[in-house]
C-alpha cells in the first residue's frame, strides 16, 4: 500500500515541477497583479490627493479672510503636488517588484546553471 502513496507523490512532485513555470507566468502573475494593484489603491486612500485637488479653494481652519484663502491655497497645491509625487514614486516601485517577480524564475535558472559550469 505505501508504495502506491509512494509513486502517487513521486508523480504529483514532477507534475508539479513540470507545472510551475506554466502557474508562475499566468495565474501567478495575475494574483500578483492583483496584489499589486490592491496595495496601490490603499496607498491612494492614504495619500488622497485627489481630495486635496477637491478642496484646494476650501479655506483651512475657518480663515474666511484673504491671508487664509492665499495660505490654504498654497498649503494644499504643495500637498496635491507631493502626494501626488509620492504616489508615483510608489506605483514605480510596484512596477519594478512586478518585473522582479517576472524575472526572478529566469535569474535563479540562470544561477543554477552558471554554478553548475
Amino acid at each position: 500500500m505505501w508504495i502506491i502513496v509512494l509513486q502517487r507523490i513521486t508523480v504529483e512532485f514532477f507534475l508539479d515541477l513540470l507545472y510551475f513555470p506554466i502557474w508562475w507566468y499566468t495565474a501567478g502573475a495575475k494574483r500578483f497583479i492583483l496584489g499589486l494593484v490592491r496595495i496601490f489603491q490603499e496607498a491612494n486612500m492614504m495619500m488622497v490627493p485627489g481630495l486635496w485637488l477637491k478642496n484646494i479653494f476650501v479655506p483651512m481652519f475657518g480663515q474666511y479672510d484673504w491671508q487664509g484663502r492665499i495660505m490654504s491655497f498654497f498649503v494644499r497645491l504643495a500637498n496635491v503636488i507631493f502626494r501626488s509625487i509620492g504616489l508615483f514614486i510608489w506605483l514605480i516601485i510596484l512596477v519594478i517588484f512586478y518585473f522582479i517577480w517576472l524575472l526572478f524564475p529566469l535569474f535563479v535558472i540562470y544561477m543554477f546553471v552558471n554554478s553548475l559550469i
